[in-house]
């Protein structure tokens, strides 16, 4: 009455090793790196609307960090031209508070000294901005 199932099964599948597998630490790497390169292009961003040394020692380092995780690949730059708006200034400080902490989170998690304490650093400074420009 019933056809008898002809193919593998999901589960079987899933431990055939004709494809590539990513270790832990190789995920970690990937994660974090895409955290630090959303934060660079908010630093960036940030960089276009309110100008600093501060912002631009911090995208560098955050370009060199990026480039180390992913074996040497520079990180893709934006160039944004954006009219200042407090409230997008504000609002742009506690994204890239968010991202540094969760770099910070996978950072840690893959005992990364040099990325947790950037991230870390970064969170303090969108911290201190936000309260600055006056945000809730």
């Amino acid at each position: 009455m019933y056809e008898p199932i002809r193919t593998k099964s999901v589960h079987s599948m899933a431990d055939d090793m004709s494809y590539p597998h990513r270790s832990r630490e190789e995920e970690l790497d990937i994660q974090l790196a895409g955290h630090l390169a959303a934060l660079l292009a908010l630093t960036d961003e940030l960089r276009a609307l309110q100008p600093s040394a501060e912002l631009d020692g911090a995208a560098e380092q955050l370009a060199q960090q990026v480039a180390r995780l992913r074996g040497g690949v520079q990180p893709v730059r934006s160039a944004v031209a954006a009219a200042v708006h407090e409230p997008r200034i504000a609002a742009l400080h506690q994204r890239a508070h968010a991202l540094a902490g969760r770099a910070l989170v996978v950072a840690a998690s893959r005992a990364d000294t040099a990325a947790a304490i950037l991230a870390a650093g970064r969170m303090d400074a969108h911290a201190a901005a936000t309260r600055l420009v006056g945000a809730p």
